[in-house]
């Protein structure tokens, strides 16, 4: 057998774009900006990591797509529309991932569990969006399944968040009173340094998963209801 091309985590960053997210949008321009930017100036870290940038509101739109970032040369324009549609985003990454996944294996590479970071300012608009959720990430029917970082602001509720998070410690929401336009940008601060930390761990014997908490967040535990 062939040896590999190298270790790539496959990471999706999946922005809300619905009408509230408006006030914003200069806010999460700025931020991918500066993520694909500090990917583009360390070759090393690029390296290691296919970035994908999805944005949802009643439906999903597509900015990036496992592209690496050593080469590519158009940046993410996002824009405010719509309602705030979980299940299309997470049916969205069920066809999705397994889809990339298998690609990028197809060009000689292992892929490690990819990862998405989840930013919301709201509570879901639809009803089936736990379905969708349970689909994307149960492991039997969804083998690529990826961990999700949860952050979520404004009306967004903590256990929402919860929720949406595959791990306790991947969810996070804005402490109150915070300033939303500071927390967009707090978030993608936060992405980096985990991206950054995460593609150093990948080489080492026990490769893990770093997950940085945003400025101002706290982790968004949910409550025991019985």
């Amino acid at each position: 057998m062939p040896e590999a091309r190298g270790v790539l985590l496959p990471t999706y960053v999946l922005v809300d774009e619905s009408a509230s997210m408006g006030p914003y949008v200069d806010e999460l321009t700025t931020g991918l900006a500066s993520l694909c930017e500090e990917l583009r100036t360390a070759p090393a870290l690029a390296s290691k990591l296919r970035l994908a940038v999805l944005g949802f509101s009643d439906d999903v739109r597509v900015y990036l797509t496992v592209a690496d970032m050593r080469v590519q040369a158009s940046l993410p324009q996002v824009s405010a529309r719509g309602r705030t549609d979980y299940g299309a985003a997470f049916a969205d990454l069920t066809a999705r991932i397994p889809t990339d996944v298998r690609y990028l294996r197809s060009e000689g590479y292992k892929v490690h569990r990819p990862v998405v970071f989840f930013l919301s300012d709201g509570q879901p608009t639809d009803s089936g969006w736990k379905r969708a959720l349970l689909k994307l990430t149960d492991r039997r029917r969804t083998p690529a399944a990826p961990n999700i970082i949860a952050c979520g602001m404004g009306s967004a509720e903590r256990r929402t968040i919860a929720e949406v998070a595959t791990r306790p410690e991947f969810g996070f929401v804005a402490k109150r009173g915070t300033d939303l336009g500071q927390a967009v940008s707090e978030f993608f601060q936060a992405l980096t340094s985990s991206l950054i930390a995460s593609s150093q761990a990948l080489s080492s014997d026990e490769p893990t998963l770093v997950v940085t908490r945003p400025e101002g967040f706290t982790i968004a535990l949910d409550e025991v209801m019985s």
